[in-house]
């Protein structure tokens, strides 16, 4: 096995509020090595897009973080705002959710591609451009010359988001950050988007982080999933691993609740019950202890640590772990 390239190390990122200091993210642990996928999922507000932003150094500005993010050798927490500016859309990409408003509304789709290209790259604008329309089409979009030309406003959503993928990959990156990527679109559109990182992924050797709430979305697309619930990192195994033999109440809840084909219809999908804790308010014991159907007495009072499943690479937080023996299709 090689050296991680990056490496979360007791992140913690507390954020503070009229109520009191929100812990958004509690003491993570995480590490991807080059080339390999991981998938971090959970429900909104679990602190997956706050973990993400403090790999990218673009946090709340009142935000305190603690704990060291190593990224190629390097502490991107100490790490100078220059050097930081220079490592991100270079070596470190990320495509958001929303790419109507990651891309700015005002400039043509050809101006955002050359500035980072030219920016990074340092090419001229004939060489620029000529890269920018190469990308367009790597992409899958149709007549890129012409597109170049064109502001956001005109393309459909899985267009701008294909835009947005090129835009993050302009400059190979080493590790690409996809948070919620196919949100909002079509159930077609998603697949193909999906399908669109992971080729690219393989053709660029890169490690990439996919951030969803849908266990289905890294079923078949990541190396390594990480469940996360209130801030922490509850769950963690190789994804195989995980679907063959999952441990945590939460991590099955969230399976249960991705719809099948095989049900008849209007049947309602399962939903967890309850709602996530006040993340202000942090329980004194396991924070999925009021939602969970296995709790016990000592879940209300401890709270659970990380430890070793009998599988290889298998981490769960549960002192009631469940015991599944067969296989589950995603």
């Amino acid at each position: 096995m090689s050296a991680p390239l990056l490496t979360i190390e007791d992140v913690a990122v507390e954020l503070p509020t009229s109520r009191g200091n929100l812990r958004a993210v509690d003491h993570v642990d995480l590490s991807l090595e080059a080339g390999r996928t991981l998938g971090i999922v959970g429900e909104s507000g679990c602190g997956k897009t706050m973990l993400s932003r403090a790999v990218l150094q673009l946090l709340p500005r009142k935000a305190k973080l603690t704990g060291r993010v190593m990224f190629d050798g390097q502490d991107l927490v100490r790490l100078a705002p220059e050097r930081l500016r220079r490592l991100r859309g270079r070596d470190l990409a990320v495509v958001f959710q929303d790419p109507m408003t990651s891309l700015n509304p005002v400039l043509t789709i050809g101006t955002q591609l050359m500035e980072t290209i030219q920016e990074h790259l340092e090419l001229d604008a004939p060489a620029a451009r000529k890269r920018s329309i190469e990308l367009l089409a790597a992409v899958g979009i149709p007549a890129p010359e012409q597109r170049l030309a064109q502001y956001p406003h005109q393309c459909s959503g899985g267009m701008r988001q294909r835009i947005a993928i090129a835009i993050a990959l302009s400059c190979e990156p080493k590790l690409l950050i996809a948070d919620e990527p196919t949100t909002a679109l079509d159930v077609t559109i998603q697949a193909q988007i999906l399908d669109l990182l992971a080729r690219e992924q393989r053709r660029r050797h890169m490690a990439m982080i996919i951030i969803t709430h849908d266990l289905g979305v890294v079923a078949g697309r990541a190396d390594e999933v990480a469940v996360m619930y209130a801030g922490r990192v509850v769950e963690r195994a190789p994804t195989q691993a995980l679907f063959k033999r999952m441990h945590m109440p939460y991590t099955e809840a969230l399976l249960a609740a991705i719809p099948k084909l095989e049900i008849a219809p209007h049947t309602p999908l399962p939903a967890i019950s309850g709602r996530p804790p006040d993340p202000t308010r942090p329980l004194r014991g396991c924070s999925f202890a009021p939602r969970c159907r296995y709790v016990g007495e000592r879940c209300r009072e401890v709270k659970p640590e990380l430890k070793s499943a009998e599988m290889p690479g298998h981490l769960y937080a549960c002192f009631h772990p469940i015991r599944m023996t067969e296989r589950i299709g995603a």
